[in-house]
């Protein structure tokens, strides 16, 4: 195989079991934000614009860029308008990682609201910025119409 100038070297990441925790404690941190539906804490933890990433009933998918604001409030109105203990989840967790820097986790979740149980599947890429992890992107399929520009909450 011939080298590209420029094109990054090392083969794939191994991370440690410190790698694996610090992604473990920052989703206990994100999931306790979560649960109280404390969206401007959620915001804390994300490396804006964020990118997200669903599809719609129709099929088709939907890629947009997210400000701090256009995240805040539609997490809040899609968390059950932001009224917190009416939320619960249990997560499983598989993480990927491309890099020390960089890892995709994908998430099982059910999450109850209202009484209402939700099986969902999605997935993170988690960016480490200034020491510390952030999320930069969201993919999570079947929501479309809720966070097309206009829709209540965005």
């Amino acid at each position: 195989m011939s080298e590209v100038q420029g094109f990054p070297s090392g083969g794939a990441f191994t991370p440690t079991a410190e790698d694996r925790a610090s992604v473990e404690a920052w989703f206990a941190e994100y999931d306790a934000h979560s649960a109280k539906v404390d969206v401007e804490r959620m915001a804390d933890m994300a490396m804006f614009p964020l990118n997200v990433v669903t599809d719609g009933p129709d099929g088709d998918g939907l890629a947009d860029r997210w400000t701090r604001e256009r995240f805040t409030s539609t997490m809040a109105a899609v968390m059950g308008g932001g009224e917190p203990g009416d939320l619960t989840m249990e997560s499983v967790r598989t993480s990927h990682f491309l890099t020390a820097n960089l890892v995709v986790v994908v998430t099982d979740a059910t999450m109850t609201v209202g009484g209402e149980a939700y099986d969902m599947r999605y997935a993170d890429l988690l960016v480490r910025s200034g020491g510390r992890w952030v999320f930069q992107t969201m993919v999570q399929g079947g929501w479309a119409d809720a966070w097309k520009e206009g829709a209540p909450g965005t």
